[in-house]
């Protein structure tokens, strides 16, 4: 693997939805770390930091917009709506890439450790395309969400997945690999599942994930179990196969309990029926309505691919200063819909 020379750009990625209590503290936090790489050399001076707004109905976006009017190293990207986290990331990526030789994606939390920044950078340096920030353990999460996060790594496995484990959305791609990433045109975004296929040189590095430094969790319940079956559901046709495996076994356990029934006849010992009656109706009934749903779930992510619509929609960028190379001029106006 070659090293590299060339000292690389870089762009801090933060999606940001209602962040206005923690936003204060990450990019201090972050603004110090971009201020060492660059006296140590590892990134140029004109390495920045977007945040891109989505959607936010507190003061995230006036904060941003008091941040980028001190600090010439801050940019903010507004988008029109709440696209969601997987298309806010996307947006940032596409434009942080046009200005950036690498760019990094985390959290405005503080929950991704920012510290391990420099680690990433110098995977960069060794030659790596891409750098997976991975946790290294889950002892501060929940029984619930550390068990229920294993057992979703391991049936995304059994279905053909390809995750890497403990890796969220904490990591380095180059801009070759961000340019690579784009082209995939689907409208479902999972890019836990997506980076991996490029298949680019990739590494991980670990950190002990923190605790949130003020304000409340993006992510319930309810919208973990959605971001999961959406990611298994697309990028693994697994799911419709095992319905049809499971009606096969169904199908076979009803032959076995004919035949059962046929020879309790036979011999003059019949039982009575109401019990296993009604257990057969309901799991038969409880297994087509899930049938039915996952189907539906496929038909659903179809119809959302074939109307093509826009993944994110940009409404303003701030703070951007007049580049040196007319051919960036566009990122100024741009409204990327790709």
């Amino acid at each position: 693997m070659i090293i590299r020379q060339k000292v690389p750009r870089l762009g801090l990625i933060l999606p940001a939805y209602n962040e206005q209590e923690v936003l204060k503290i990450t990019l201090t936090k972050l603004r110090i770390i971009r201020s060492e790489l660059v006296k140590s050399g590892a990134i140029t001076a004109d390495s920045f930091i977007m945040i891109v707004d989505d959607g936010s109905k507190d003061r995230t976006w006036a904060l941003v917009n008091e941040y980028e009017a001190t600090n010439p190293d801050i940019i903010g990207v507004k988008l029109s709506r709440n696209f969601g986290h997987q298309p806010a990331l996307l947006a940032g990526m596409s434009e942080a890439s046009k200005l950036a030789d690498i760019v990094i994606t985390l959290d405005a939390d503080l929950q991704d450790n920012p510290e391990i920044i420099g680690q990433m950078v110098a995977k960069y340096h060794e030659g790596y395309e891409i750098v997976y920030a991975v946790r290294s353990s889950r002892q501060t999460d929940t029984w619930f969400k550390r068990n229920t996060a294993l057992a979703f790594y391991k049936i995304a496995a059994w279905l053909g997945v390809d995750l890497i484990p403990n890796h969220a959305d904490f990591r380095l791609m180059s801009k070759t690999s961000v340019a690579a990433l784009m082209k995939l045109p689907e409208r479902n975004l999972f890019l836990r599942a997506m980076v991996p296929l490029l298949g680019y040189p990739s590494t991980e590095v670990t950190y002990e994930r923190g605790k949130r430094q003020a304000g409340q969790s993006k992510y319930p319940l309810k919208k973990m179990l959605t971001f999961a079956i959406d990611g298994i559901t697309s990028f693994s046709v697994k799911p419709i196969r095992f319905l049809f495996d499971l009606g096969i076994l169904v199908v076979g356990i009803a032959g076995i309990e004919i035949v059962y029934t046929i020879f309790e006849k036979m011999f003059g010992n019949p039982q009575s029926g109401w019990s296993s009656l009604m257990i057969s109706i309901w799991l038969l009934g409880g297994i087509n309505l899930i049938a039915i749903g996952v189907v539906g779930i496929y038909i659903g992510k179809i119809f959302t691919e074939v109307k093509q619509r826009p993944r994110f929609q940009i409404e303003n960028v701030t703070g951007l200063k007049e580049p040196e190379n007319q051919a960036d001029i566009s990122i100024y106006k741009s409204v990327n819909a790709n």
